[in-house]
């Protein structure tokens, strides 16, 4: 009986310990899985910066 209740209280004390781990696991799938979007944005934006800046120069130097 008492090895049960030795067991339970350790179970109930490791829970929070449990929490922490798999929400850190969580976190790190998280930014793994946010990664390549966030490159190909980044790329995005700088190929295609230069082409949305074309016609606000040219409209600037027509006036």
């Amino acid at each position: 009986m008492k090895k049960h209740l030795l067991l339970l209280a350790v179970l109930l004390s490791l829970s929070g310990c449990i929490a922490t781990v798999v929400g850190a696991a969580v976190d790190v799938t998280t930014a793994v899985v946010k990664l390549p979007f966030q490159v190909g944005g980044a790329v995005i934006d700088a190929v295609s910066s230069d082409d949305e800046e074309e016609p606000e120069e040219r409209a600037q130097t027509e006036e």
